[in-house]
């Protein structure tokens, strides 16, 4: 039998979580998609891990028993993916926008120079994911957006912040402002990201900035620029970092700042009790490039925030 590590880090997220709708929050993954690949590891073993009612599902006997087990499965797992890495001289290093990434290929062309032996992997992850790859273990540290669901497993250092503002389809009647007013958005269609993304989807659509009584409209969901961009060219509007008027740009949709809404904020994370002298190095490069100081040790306090664009 055959079983990919997928279907475990799913079931030990239903398990910790004690929740589909929690496990699926974390995981970046629709509820029923997640019920039916637990499903489909049930089939896999041929016994029942969840008694499932009306409220809710808990593990069976046969559930607990798998749920204390497979944490070490998917530890000694994570170790010999990490070991296969070390062995080959590979980092993996995830993000989700130019914008937060800014210099970074140049502190990795540098430390390429340095450190000859070691490759260093790039890889880029669209907002289905706002761990940039973490949360399914794909890559060893990861350039993010804050607040992101989870992110209080992972040890993760502020770097800089950068302001929000809003992209508007080029016709709007806002487009020809130089700066917007939150409150004047607030009945406007909004590009979303999926349900699934949680805090991150709130951060985007201003939730902590909404008053009780504008509850936000979702004119489009997308996980994608090309999507984002051609939603809100069709008549969405949508919250977006101001680096976004350089890297994502098309004539029918104007970027315009915005009053009465934080900034976003850019940080390293990675995950606890993982200790590697290359990737400390590499980290310890992009944090002093990014945040502009240099940072000492991991399990100290954050760099604090500065302000202006990645």
């Amino acid at each position: 039998m055959d079983v990919d590590t997928r279907l475990l880090r799913y079931f030990a997220a239903v398990a910790e979580e004690g929740s589909l709708t929690g496990a699926a929050r974390r995981l970046f993954v629709s509820q029923p998609a997640l019920t039916k690949q637990m499903r489909r590891l049930e089939d896999a073993l041929g016994v029942r891990l969840f008694a499932r009612s009306r409220s809710g599902m808990a593990l069976t006997e046969a559930g607990r028993e798998f749920a204390s087990r497979v944490p070490a499965l998917l530890d000694g797992w994570d170790e010999a993916v990490r070991a296969t890495g070390r062995a080959a001289r590979i980092l993996r290093l995830g993000f989700l926008d130019a914008g937060a990434v800014g210099p970074v290929p140049e502190v990795i062309a540098e430390f390429r120079r340095a450190r000859p032996e070691w490759r260093v992997e790039l890889r880029q992850f669209d907002w289905s994911d706002p761990s940039a790859g973490l949360a399914r273990g794909e890559v060893d540290a990861a350039v993010v957006r804050l607040p992101f669901p989870g992110q209080e497993s992972y040890t993760v250092r502020e770097l800089f912040a950068e302001e929000r503002g809003v992209l508007l389809p080029a016709r709007h009647p806002l487009a020809t402002r130089e700066t917007v007013d939150f409150h004047e958005l607030r009945d406007e269609p909004f590009v979303a990201a999926g349900a699934e993304t949680g805090t991150w989807r709130e951060h985007w659509l201003g939730a902590e900035e909404r008053d009780a009584g504008h509850p936000v409209r979702i004119g489009a969901v997308t996980s994608r620029p090309d999507e984002w961009l051609g939603a809100v060219a069709g008549g969405c509007v949508a919250l977006a970092p101001a680096s976004a008027a350089r890297f994502h740009s098309r004539p029918d949709v104007v970027f315009r700042p915005v009053h009465g809404l934080s900034p976003s904020r850019v940080g390293l994370a990675r995950p606890r009790r993982r200790r590697d002298e290359a990737l400390d190095e590499l980290l310890r490069a992009v944090s002093r490039r990014l945040g502009g100081r240099p940072l000492g040790g991991w399990a100290g306090v954050g760099v604090r925030p500065r302000a202006g664009g990645g």
